[in-house]
């Protein structure tokens, strides 16, 4: 099938990047035409409240983001980019390389859920503002010890795939996970600049995917674009100042 002989549907939440980010970045990359139907069109979030409640045929998905391509709905980031990347030439075809693209976008989708829990350590259903206490303890946490982890492991990732000198995550040019790397620095830099900024020197190659990912002319126009949506206080990715690199402990000696 070509890329014009497939009609996609996306569906998540209009107003924010979230989680429907990464697939949005994937089919922007690949020159997709697709809908963004809650914000495209009438009625387009009743329409994703249907298939969410199983009012049409289909499998029925927990959550968005979610695709429909013709009658097949796939939901979950990562099965959805895991789904759509073949078509478009963004996944190698080597069995092996897309099982670990696939690892890959599982634990970057484990970093998402704990960026999330840094304002929302107790309950999602809660104001942050009701849990602004456990959220400077969870971020603590996360910008010492889980940021680092996770961005030195995409660094190790890189220097050790030989096949792109470094330059991509699997296999010898750009794929699925690339994209999703490029969006987590991009809500890192918003979220917690500061912190990242102390750790950048420290991942000279994520910074470096960033950079190339950021240079795609796709990408670019899409960057430019009115579908681009910013960052904002609704979304995964959220700046408070009072979580972002807070202050280390300063260890008090007895004169």
């Amino acid at each position: 099938m070509t890329k014009r002989a497939i009609p996609i549907e996306l569906y998540y939440w209009p107003g924010i990047q979230g989680r429907g980010e990464f697939v949005r970045l994937l089919l922007e990359d690949a020159g997709a035409a697709y809908v963004d139907v809650a914000r495209e069109r009438e009625n387009g979030l009743l329409a994703m409240m249907h298939l969410l409640e199983g009012e049409e045929s289909g499998a029925l998905p927990f959550a968005p983001p979610f695709v429909k391509v013709g009658k097949t709905i796939v939901s979950q980031t990562a099965n959805v980019l895991a789904f759509l990347a073949p078509r478009f030439g963004l996944v190698p075809d080597d069995e092996a390389l897309r099982a670990e693209a696939s690892q890959i976008q599982l634990t970057l989708a484990d970093f998402v859920d704990e960026v999330h829990d840094t304002h929302h350590p107790i309950a999602g259903s809660l104001y942050y503002e009701d849990q602004k206490g456990a959220a400077k303890r969870r971020a603590r946490d996360f910008v010492g010890e889980r940021m680092p982890k996770y961005l030195g492991w995409l660094e190790k990732v890189l220097a050790r795939n030989k096949r792109s000198s470094g330059q991509w995550l699997v296999g010898a040019d750009c794929t699925y996970v690339d994209l999703s790397a490029f969006q987590i620095v991009e809500g890192l830099r918003y979220a917690f600049p500061n912190a990242l900024a102390r750790l950048e020197p420290q991942i000279a190659r994520v910074v470096a995917l960033h950079d190339r990912v950021a240079e795609r002319p796709r990408i670019v126009a899409y960057l430019k674009s009115q579908r681009r949506q910013p960052f904002n206080q609704m979304g995964i990715f959220r700046h408070y100042p009072e979580l972002d690199a807070p202050s280390p402990r300063v260890r008090r000696t007895r004169r």
